[in-house]
């Protein structure tokens, strides 16, 4: 009883920082996810240091990742248009430092330098670029094919939205379903997701998805329910991809820094092949 209080009080409070920082403004925003980047690329090195012979460089993942974000937030805005000549010379200190990466291990423990360079370009390919790519969808041209972007709070906030509800259906109808429809989606990964819960999170997410047409007018209700559809689809997927990265590892929890829920990428698993997939959707309506 007492872990089910100390996850619920967890869960409201995680929520209600992420709605108030997404919604509250653009700056807020960016430093909510600029603080996620960080602390998950952090976390994401713990874990994979504790292989033997990888020594992966948790500070300069960490400040690459942040570099990352800070940068396509900055383009995004259209911050770095008014600051520079060249916008996109915004990208030069990551990409330096992306260039130490691959340096760094001809000075220091060369052994498993293979490992060791695979695992800091999945810190920021796995972790670092989904939550910059975020900025791709919460900045938008106004009005459409004018200078200068306007912060629609609605639709990262509707990723997140969307990932909470199909975890939430998924829960609940997988467990009152679950033991009477015995289908596992992924045993081997994850022997408790079942395809019964999984269908079950994809329709509240599609409810919630209606509910935002309301609101958010600049897709139709179709799209919005295209949108929770593949943010659902591919959370789904985000979820099984890190049990299996945990799974490889032998780890239960990728960290414990969130009481009842682990750590950063337990939390923000579902967003890392989420927040991909909902740019490509997003982009392509706009286009449409």
């Amino acid at each position: 009883m007492k872990n089910l209080v100390i996850r619920t009080v967890t869960g409201v409070a995680f929520v209600a920082i992420m709605v108030a920082s997404i919604i509250s403004s653009p700056f807020s925003y960016g430093a909510l996810f600029a603080v996620i980047t960080a602390f998950a690329t952090r976390e994401f090195c713990s874990i994979v240091n504790k292989i033997e012979g990888v020594h992966v460089n948790t500070l300069m993942c960490m400040a690459a990742s942040m570099f990352l974000f800070f940068a396509v937030f900055a383009y995004s805005t259209g911050y770095a248009s008014v600051a520079m000549l060249i916008p996109s010379a915004v990208f030069l200190p990551y990409l330096l430092l992306v260039m130490f990466l691959f340096i760094s291990p001809l000075y220091w423990r060369r052994d498993k330098a293979l490992h060791t360079w695979g695992f800091m370009m999945m810190s920021q390919m796995y972790v670092a670029l989904p939550f910059a790519l975020l900025n791709c969808i919460a900045f938008i041209p106004y009005p459409m094919g004018s200078l200068g972007t306007a912060y629609v709070y609605m639709y990262p906030l509707a990723v997140f939205l969307f990932l909470w509800s199909s975890d939430t259906g998924a829960y609940c109808v997988g467990s009152l379903l679950g033991k009477k429809i015995p289908y596992r989606l992924f045993p081997s990964i994850s022997p408790n997701k079942s395809w019964v819960g999984s269908i079950g999170g994809t329709l509240l997410t599609l409810a919630v998805s209606v509910v935002i047409a309301h609101f958010e007018p600049s897709l139709t209700m179709w799209q919005w329910m295209g949108f929770g559809l593949v943010v659902a689809v591919f959370g789904t997927w985000g979820d099984l991809v890190e049990s299996l990265i945990k799974r490889q590892l032998g780890i239960k929890d990728s960290g414990n820094v969130l009481p009842g829920h682990g750590g950063w990428l337990d939390r923000f698993d579902s967003s890392l092949m989420a927040i991909p997939a909902s740019v490509i959707y997003v982009y392509t309506m706009w286009t449409m």
